[in-house]
């Protein structure tokens, strides 16, 4: 049925999922009645005309967007050489965030009417504006879709700096031992890094062996955003200052972007890699929703609809609300758990599962409540 958590505090919330955050999703397979469920779910969906466009909504977003851009511009001029640039800087962390959000949605064909408009879309926005290789970030994001939370298949849990499985952790050797045996309290301060990371690694891809699509057209557009960036960055502003002005921007950028997209799967069920799932179970079970209404689409993006994304990708943002109660009313018929948290119930819930998975940096053979009774 469905469920929303309501502990009387974090600590509890965090305590009490313990035990169900690195459980694993049932060994059977996909069952006739569950990809007919599905088959009816999005029959209406559809009936009720959730799948079209939403073109006017799109506009505002870019328009405010570009506001938001000239408001930092001006802002720079107006504030000249002086150290409240860096509150600006921040300003642009949160409006380059906010634009990956759009590029995110284009790639997922959820502005436009055809895919190659999409593709354009999201293209520039993401590699030029944002300064991200889109190739990159459709081959990683569709694998992620395709097998949310499932072992070696969704990249988004493969061992990085954090480790999300108790096996990576066991493996971690030295500084990052350190770092994982403390990665649930650390998780927010080395997002601060996140931001350099995600450039790093798209770059890398363009620059590696792999065939990747529009590879030229990308290093391009990339090179150009950050030489007119950090060109116009280091022109106007002395070079201490304009060094800052980038770290907090990338800092902010980082933070933002980690704690958009950690809340949607991370503590929820793990898939083995040898299970096959029906699509309704797989994206529902995987996936957790934030609550908050209108103010929580605006900060996410609308990804705090996470399951409704993950069970209708190009589904325009606006509709995400509407189809919410749909699939609520259609899980609990079915008997698959739907999970709904408050935002600071599911960073309690990701710290939890993140700190239980790092003990195994400490012991691999450790178990968390004799690690709690040594005072580990």
């Amino acid at each position: 049925m469905a469920a929303s958590t309501t502990p009387a505090s974090l600590a509890t919330l965090g305590e009490s999922r313990l035990g169900a955050i690195r459980a694993t999703v049932p060994r059977t397979g996909p069952r006739v009645d569950m990809i007919a469920s599905y088959t009816e779910l999005s029959r209406r969906v559809r009936d009720r005309g959730l799948l079209g466009r939403s073109r006017l909504f799109y506009f505002a977003i870019v328009a405010a967007l570009l506001v938001a851009f000239g408001g930092v511009a001006v802002g720079m001029v107006l504030l000249g050489d002086s150290w409240f640039q860096l509150l600006l800087a921040g300003a642009l962390g949160l409006i380059f965030t906010q634009s990956a959000f759009l590029a995110h949605e284009a790639a997922h064909r959820a502005i436009l009417s055809s895919g190659p408009a999409n593709d354009r879309l999201g293209r520039f926005v993401g590699t030029f504006v944002v300064g991200m290789s889109y190739s990159w970030w459709m081959n990683k994001h569709s694998r992620h879709h395709a097998n949310p939370n499932q072992i070696g298949k969704d990249p988004d849990i493969d061992i990085d700096t954090i480790s999300f499985l108790e096996e990576d952790a066991a493996k971690q050797r030295g500084i990052l031992a350190w770092i994982t045996r403390r990665q649930g309290y650390l998780f927010f301060p080395l997002l601060c890094f996140e931001g350099l990371n995600l450039h790093w690694i798209s770059m890398r891809l363009l620059v590696s062996p792999a065939e990747v699509k529009h590879r030229r057209y990308e290093i391009a557009m990339i090179a150009a955003r950050f030489a007119l960036y950090l060109g116009a960055l280091f022109w106007f502003l002395p070079p201490g200052m304009a060094a800052a002005f980038l770290g907090v921007q990338l800092a902010v950028f980082g933070v933002y972007m980690g704690a958009s997209f950690a809340p949607n799967h991370k503590g929820m069920p793990i898939v083995p890699a040898d299970v096959k799932l029906d699509f309704l179970s797989k994206q529902v079970r995987t996936s957790r929703n934030v609550s908050g209404g209108w103010w929580a689409t605006i900060l996410f993006g609308g990804l705090n609809y996470q399951i409704e994304h993950h069970l209708f990708p190009s589904m325009a943002r606006p509709q995400l609300s509407k189809a919410r109660v749909i699939v609520r009313e259609h899980c609990a018929q079915a008997g698959v758990p739907y999970t709904e948290t408050t935002l600071a119930e599911s960073y309690a819930i990701v710290t939890a599962y993140l700190n239980r998975v790092g003990l195994q940096a400490r012991d691999p053979f450790a178990c968390p409540m004799v690690a709690q009774y040594r005072g580990a």
